[in-house]
């Protein structure tokens, strides 16, 4: 299990500052791309990204909880995303969005809300590069895992296993020490926010993740 950095819950004036102590550490970058009307929350857009990679060498790990992904793939792209997931609630068309990330040699993924069962999705798992598991409701860092995400991330493991597809098994919502004992053994890589920004001693929160 690799480790996705958050950086929704840090202070925006300094967040090299922040992190600093980590950066180097963990293995992707996780950029929360909110636009206020798909979430009920706004965070940044892809110049706030931009500013990021010139602190930063890991992969980009950009998901859209944007009501129409599909208007921002060619920004978010040239910001330096390497991933792009977009939500398969949003008001477009899925394949659409999963061509056009694509055609941009941009590796694609798809989430989904811990309402949206892991059914919606499987004709699409052939062509993703990343399918990302919401274990809290998108829209706000600090939420407490949802359990029943650990019988999605058990299924996505075992259709990829089955069918030898080759999309990473990430999961995003309430990742601690004890939560990622649940699901460690079933996802590629883990978004971390909360637990490492927040922390006193983000070192030592970072290691207890690594030994799981």
């Amino acid at each position: 299990m690799k480790i996705s950095l958050s950086i929704l819950n840090v202070n925006y004036a300094c967040v090299y500052d922040s992190l600093k102590d980590i950066l180097d550490e963990v293995d992707y970058i996780h950029l929360d791309v909110m636009d206020g009307e798909f979430v009920p929350n706004i965070s940044f857009g892809p110049d706030f990204v931009k500013s990021i990679k010139k602190v930063s060498t890991k992969p980009f790990d950009t998901h859209l909880m944007i009501k129409h992904p599909q208007n921002y793939i060619e920004q978010f792209v040239k910001a330096g995303s390497d991933y792009i997931t977009f939500h398969y609630e949003a008001d477009c068309n899925s394949m659409d969005v999963i061509n056009e990330i694509k055609s941009y040699n941009v590796k694609a993924g798809i989430s989904i809300k811990p309402s949206t069962k892991l059914d919606e999705i499987k004709k699409y798992l052939p062509y993703l590069d990343m399918v990302l598991i919401m274990s809290v409701e998108p829209g706000f860092g600090g939420q407490g895992f949802m359990e029943e995400s650990i019988e999605k991330v058990k299924e996505l493991k075992r259709l990829k296993d089955e069918n030898n597809y080759n999309y990473l098994i990430n999961i995003d919502g309430g990742i601690n020490d004890e939560t990622a004992k649940k699901i460690s053994e079933y996802v590629d890589l883990a978004v971390v926010g909360s637990y490492l920004s927040k922390a006193q001693n983000k070192k030592e929160n970072l290691e207890k993740l690594k030994r799981i």
